[in-house]
């Protein structure tokens, strides 16, 4: 094989994702570790009850794409911190709404404006018009593609 047919990890566009998705997530989540002892999945499940009200486990995991074992598991370690409200639906007595109680609200108000902090800090660096650019691209790329079609990515 010729040396410029080579495969380079470091150019494959899911593996540079990951890398700085991870990077960033890495930065921002001493914000939610350090002051309420959070996981990511905590934070990603705190911020959809912040921001959308009450809602099921499975409202969360569907909108949050996170698996629902590990919604389960941040929804219970969220109920420890006192921070989330379990009450069952009196529609479907086999599901849970979960809803913010009062210091849960006190995280969420503070941990989104870190986050905005954070993004502005980001802009900064980028500048305003790749910042805008590179969010315009991750939002298509965060789009499923069409059915029937091979996902490129291998991902």
């Amino acid at each position: 094989m010729k040396s410029e047919d080579a495969f380079e990890i470091g150019e494959f566009t899911p593996y540079l994702l990951n890398l700085a998705a991870e990077a960033q997530s890495d930065v921002f989540s001493k914000t939610y570790r350090d002051r309420y002892g959070m996981l990511r999945t905590e934070w990603r499940v705190l911020y959809h009850l912040g921001r959308y009200g009450e809602l099921s486990a499975k409202e969360i995991s569907d909108r949050a794409r996170i698996h629902k074992t590990k919604v389960s598991r941040a929804v219970r370690a969220l109920e420890e911190k006192r921070f989330l409200a379990r009450v069952i639906s009196p529609q479907d007595r086999r599901s849970e709404r979960l809803s913010l109680r009062p210091p849960g609200r006190e995280a969420f108000d503070y941990l989104s404006g870190a986050a905005r902090d954070y993004e502005a800090a980001l802009e900064t660096r980028l500048g305003k018009r790749d910042a805008k650019t590179l969010r315009r691209l991750l939002e298509q790329l965060c789009v499923t593609p069409a059915a029937g079609r091979r996902d490129p990515s291998g991902s």
